[in-house]
């Protein structure tokens, strides 16, 4: 019997990590970080709810830290066999462990002096850079839609997930007392208007299928609008003298943002002549994401063919900021730029600091343009709840213009996660929806259960049997 326990992503969209057992070995997908308010941060410093050292495996969907982030402590407690992981996130988990390590070691410099002053007990952190190199050891890559047998009677194959570069849809296939069993989990199940990568695959069989539900109770507005909000934002900016504050995650969504950018531009409809990507970490993973433009679309001939050049070459007046210095110099920029930083939910990062010279300019507008979970500071933005927010210590009065444009999400919306799960043949899969709120769970399993199709909404620790 083949069993599952649902170990993260459940009732909230981080801390992805499910259990699987099968012939007498344990398989881990995915080990996120959960992320967003303290409550849900303070999960990543518990146990696991399993012993580490008996995994056999770990297949990764992709890259982002959601779904990667405690790999190293996993390592460090225990683990010591194989991750199975694309090719391209083969590259940017290397790029997301070694930047998160860097930044969880200064926050937690930075944390233990505060107790320390007040005389509590110090912190210890989750992991250091040696577990991180002694995590990005075990590797191994596998090629997209090639099947691979990982462990005796258990494969996995890897298919485009058109979320960021190298994302998955996978799929396990297991063999146990002569009877085959195939597993399916979406991933994060990327939005069809990516501009840069493929449509999602399709999947057609599968007896338990996992399935994201990030934005499992709204759809998008449509494409055409978002780009008409964009340029009106810009306008509007640069008539009111204004820099325009752009959060945006470092993989995936900041190289859309350049696209998008470089787009408009071409178009006429892009008055700013000074154009800031102000984070390390999007600049290096933007040059991943050049070498490697044969996984992108050819949806736009005309960028097909500038890719390869470099995206200096799509995006005309695009300066990479990377030191110190160069962050606060931009930050002494009082109007007429834009400025693209993280974190894309604005709870660390150089987004805050930018944050905290713009929010309380009226002339400034603030374009969010990915997810921001509850708990976190671009959540309180997008929400509005609040007119006087604090950022680094400091009493901040929101003034600026919020703009949010939920087209250019990287998840796939309520109808799209529909359609692409109706491709599914009959009988169908059962379904599981994971990776929501409890809000968008909730809507989508109704409109699943109207469809003819029962989805179930696991609870953390659930294990089912098939």
């Amino acid at each position: 019997m083949t069993r599952l326990t649902f170990f993260g992503a459940t009732g909230q969209v981080t801390g992805s990590c499910y259990l699987l057992e099968a012939n007498s070995q344990r398989i881990l997908l995915d080990c996120g970080l959960f992320q967003g308010s303290r409550e849900n941060e303070k999960q990543n410093s518990t146990e696991f709810p399993f012993d580490p050292a008996s995994i056999d495996a770990v297949v990764l969907s992709h890259a982002h830290l959601d779904h990667c982030g405690r790999l190293p402590k996993l390592l460090k407690e225990g683990f010591t066999g194989k991750l199975f992981l694309t090719e391209a996130s083969f590259s940017l988990l290397e790029l997301m462990l070694r930047d998160s390590v860097h930044l969880h070691l200064r926050d937690i410099e930075w944390e233990n002096k505060r107790l320390e002053r007040a005389g509590k007990e110090l912190l210890v952190p989750l992991y250091d850079l040696d577990d991180v190199e002694a995590l990005l050891k075990l590797r191994h890559p596998i090629a997209y839609y090639a099947e691979k047998e990982i462990l005796p009677g258990v494969s996995v194959s890897f298919h485009e997930a058109g979320h960021i570069l190298g994302s998955s849809i996978v799929r396990l296939r297991i063999t146990e007392s002569n009877e085959n069993k195939t597993l399916v989990f979406s991933g994060d199940l990327g939005n069809p208007n990516s501009p840069l990568l493929r449509d999602p695959s399709v999947l057609t069989e599968a007896d338990v299928l996992l399935l994201e539900s990030t934005y499992g109770d709204r759809d998008h507005k449509p494409l055409e609008n978002t780009l008409s909000e964009l340029r009106d934002a810009l306008s509007a900016a640069a008539q009111s003298g204004g820099n325009v504050i752009i959060p945006a995650f470092a993989v995936g969504r900041t190289q859309d943002l350049i696209y998008w950018l470089g787009k408009v531009q071409r178009l006429g409809w892009l008055p700013q002549t000074q154009i800031y990507l102000d984070s390390p970490m999007a600049i290096s993973a933007s040059e991943i994401y050049a070498a490697n433009t044969r996984l992108f679309n050819i949806d736009d001939p005309e960028f097909t063919k500038i890719a390869p050049q470099g995206w200096h070459a799509w995006l005309k007046n695009l300066t990479y900021s990377e030191t110190a210095e160069e962050s606060m110099a931009v930050n002494r920029i009082t109007g007429g730029a834009i400025i693209i930083a993280g974190s894309g939910m604005c709870n660390g990062g150089r987004i805050r600091h930018h944050l905290k010279y713009n929010l309380w300019r009226r002339n400034a507008h603030i374009i969010i343009t990915g997810y921001q979970a509850e708990g976190t500071l671009g959540r309180m933005l997008v929400d509005g709840h609040k007119k006087y927010i604090k950022i680094l210590g400091s009493e901040i009065k929101v003034e600026a213009k919020i703009h949010t444009l939920g087209a250019l999400s990287a998840h796939a919306d309520q109808t799209q996660l529909l359609k692409w799960a109706g491709n599914f043949k009959d009988p169908k899969p059962r379904l599981y929806l994971v990776h929501g709120e409890k809000a968008a769970s909730l809507s989508l399993q109704t409109c699943f259960n109207r469809s003819g199709w029962e989805a179930n909404i696991p609870v953390f620790g659930e294990t089912i049997s098939f």
